[in-house]
């Protein structure tokens, strides 16, 4: 039995659906121009200005050969080929064929000198079909912007990103797999100065569209750089109103004192690694309580106003089955947990020379993702309720309509391909902890072809303002919603995102801007409703990449070298390794003799911590799961560790193996070194004899 508001907010639903008839009638006619705001030198785009990447299948595009890219990029390395080889000529670069076969979506190529290769892009034809159907264009050209994108075929040409990752060191006090960057093992330190760290943030605000990005800090582990909060603080400065950290969390969980002042530099996100629920999920990172770990760098980020996304690579066969354990984690702790960031496995840095074997079985996708949330908690339909992140761009052209030329900044905005980023929203009840998708009452699709209809008007910001209120009321349904929700909680929300009124512009709702205090962070959190986003990002590897997707990457490195894709730098041509070793600090044994060895845990080593308590909600079910073993009932090697070890291993069984023939055909058949047995032209093999055949089993039949 629903609530008496829920039936007359039905009926306020069904007035606002006939008022915008008559609004989108008058909005219709003698439409204006876009203008064109501070932030940008061209104006904004209507709809039907956004471009678009070929979409569908089956659709041809420009890949990578696997093999020829780091044959290549060591050539680069080693001196024997110039780095600008890799702006002025298309290196490795191969056609690939997107198709469907067998209900999958795979990507297909061949290179003339290495042969074919294979691999799986969604496991769900409908859902991906569904992702590029939505997909509303990209962002807006980026310009001004030559002396950071000079890049080859890895130049990012559209937009202006969402989140700006600044790599502070390579240094790490982990030793993971897998782990892209590959980190303590290349032989040398490359390391930012405080100069370095200036010159970069600088650049980044000078290219336009000129957008409220985030600012990520890395590594490594950005937090053993004696700059990282020196980086915080002058990253608010210059404007940039979320600055991250993408950390392990140890140096958080440590030091309560150091998430102060970690916050009080302006700290807004703590981007952590986040493998599952209990140590036993969190093993293959070889720290002996590394979850334990994990909830104190929680608690410790949290009480000092920082907000927790957990990070979560997923790999098939390891770790797939914590997806529900940890998104049940979230709904159970609505207060301390707005976003989970899962991203399937990328398979570069140690795991780059992977086999096929360990490929195909570990291989895990978006589809993957949206169908294990549905499975493993009963939660979100996968084509009703997950959308492609850049879905939100229509979103952020609102805000961009609404806040007018004059504002400084355009909105953070999305803009990436939709096979890049999905994401599915869902609404928390922080009391009583019921969580429904946003979807499930709000008819989304619908709602974002409305506001696209307003953007394209370019109206005033009263009339934008009042169609936008009208779009989300037709499109509510008020019998799917919490139980508790009420419209005013839809229009508080989406003002709180998007700042339509007065009441977001002047910090009502908690400011978010570089001056924000503890009492601003109290104020936002104070929402009795958590809109939890879930979210996957798939980066791509040598055996999927797509160039189409690179140049409109959204989560830009900043690099000595100019601004380049995420894909195009940790994986792709290798960018990394090649400015890595160009502008590295030290070498490792130098770096030791003037710094000294910063502590690596690693070989189950244990964090030592000054407490181990914590106030988050877990379940015994998920915190006592056993780790997943579908890999070792293959016999399948689950890292690059151990696949190369097990190489190393047969290498030597071979040799040993010939070694034993030796000795055997030297003593026992007494042969001398180099003598072979020779046939005799004139013995004839006796001629065969006529019997039934017999059906022989190989070993293990």
């Amino acid at each position: 039995m629903h609530k008496p508001i829920k039936y007359v907010e039905k009926a306020v639903a069904v007035a606002a659906n006939a008022a915008w008839f008559v609004f989108d009638k008058a909005n219709s006619v003698n439409q204006n121009a876009s203008f064109t705001p501070r932030w940008s030198d061209k104006p904004l785009q209507k709809s039907w200005e956004k471009s678009k990447p070929q979409l569908g299948w089956p659709r041809e595009t420009d890949s990578l050969c696997p093999k020829c890219v780091p044959e290549i990029r060591q050539q680069i390395l080693d001196g024997k080929l110039p780095v600008e080889i890799l702006s002025n000529e298309k290196v490795g670069e191969i056609k690939a064929q997107i198709i469907e076969r067998d209900g999958k979506i795979l990507m297909v190529k061949e290179c003339a000198k290495h042969g074919k290769f294979e691999d799986v892009m969604s496991i769900d034809p409908a859902f991906m079909r569904h992702l590029e159907d939505v997909f509303p264009g990209r962002d807006i050209e980026a310009h001004a912007d030559e002396h950071l994108h000079h890049h080859g075929s890895s130049t990012i040409k559209h937009g202006r990103g969402s989140v700006l990752t600044v790599d502070q060191t390579n240094r790490c006090n982990m030793m993971c797999d897998p782990c892209f960057m590959d980190a303590n093992q290349v032989g040398f330190v490359h390391e930012l100065t405080w100069e370095d760290i200036q010159q970069l943030l600088d650049n980044a605000v000078s290219i336009k569209p000129r957008r409220q990005m985030s600012v990520q800090f890395s590594g490594g582990e950005p937090t053993l750089s004696p700059y990282f909060l020196d980086a915080v603080r002058y990253a608010r400065k210059v404007g940039f109103n979320s600055v991250q950290a993408a950390t392990n969390g140890i140096e958080f969980a440590k030091s309560p004192e150091f998430c102060k002042k970690a916050a009080e530099a302006g700290l807004r996100y703590a981007y952590l690694q986040f493998d599952g629920i209990g140590n036993e999920a969190n093993s293959h990172r070889a720290v002996g309580n590394l979850f334990d770990v994990k909830m104190r760098a929680i608690e410790n980020l949290w009480s000092n106003g920082v907000d927790i996304v957990p990070v979560i690579t997923i790999i098939n066969g390891i770790n797939n089955e914590q997806v529900g354990a940890v998104v049940r984690f979230a709904l159970d702790n609505p207060k301390k947990i707005p976003f989970l960031s899962f991203q399937p496995v990328s398979f570069t840095g140690r795991d780059e020379a992977i086999s096929d074997e360990r490929r195909i079985a570990q291989r895990y996708t978006l589809s993957h993702l949206a169908h294990d949330v549905k499975n493993q908690v009963g939660l979100g339909e996968p084509i009703r309720d997950w959308f492609p992140i850049s879905f939100m761009g229509t979103f952020s052209d609102f805000a961009d309509l609404v806040h007018g030329p004059e504002a400084d900044w355009g909105q953070l905005s999305c803009g990436c391909h939709p096979n890049c980023g999905i994401g599915l929203a869902v609404m928390c009840d922080k009391e009583t902890k019921e969580a429904v998708p946003v979807t499930a009452f709000l008819h989304a699709d619908q709602l974002a072809k409305d506001i696209a209809r307003i953007n394209d008007a370019a109206r005033s910001k009263k009339w934008s303002v009042l169609g936008v209120s009208l779009a989300l009321l037709r499109n509510y349904d008020p019998f799917h919603s919490p139980t508790h929700f009420k419209m005013s909680d839809l229009i508080a929300k989406f003002d709180k995102c998007f700042g339509m009124s007065k009441k977001a512009q002047t910090g009502e709702y908690g400011k978010v801007t570089g001056d924000r205090t503890m009492d601003d962070i109290t104020k936002r959190r104070a929402d009795r409703w958590n809109f939890l986003f879930i979210a996957g990002m798939w980066f791509q590897d040598l055996f999927n990449y797509d160039f189409r997707r690179t140049e409109q990457c959204i989560i830009p490195y900043a690099t000595q070298e100019g601004e380049i894709s995420f894909c195009a730098y940790n994986t792709g041509v290798g960018w990394r390794n090649i400015i890595e070793k160009m502008h590295m600090t030290a070498t490792l044994t130098k770096w030791y003799d003037e710094h000294g060895k910063h502590e690596i845990f690693a070989g189950n080593k244990n964090v030592n911590l000054a407490e181990t308590e914590h106030r988050l909600v877990l379940r015994e079910e998920d915190v006592h799961r056993h780790r997943q073993t579908d890999l070792d009932e293959k016999g399948i090697a689950k890292t690059a560790r151990e696949e190369k070890k097990r190489a190393r291993d047969a290498k030597l069984a071979d040799a040993e193996n010939e070694r034993m023939l030796k000795l055997y055909k030297q003593h026992v058949l007494n042969e001398q070194p180099g003598e072979s047995l020779i046939q005799i032209g004139a013995i004839q093999p006796a001629p065969a004899k006529t019997v039934e055949r017999e059906e022989v089993g190989s070993f293990g039949d």
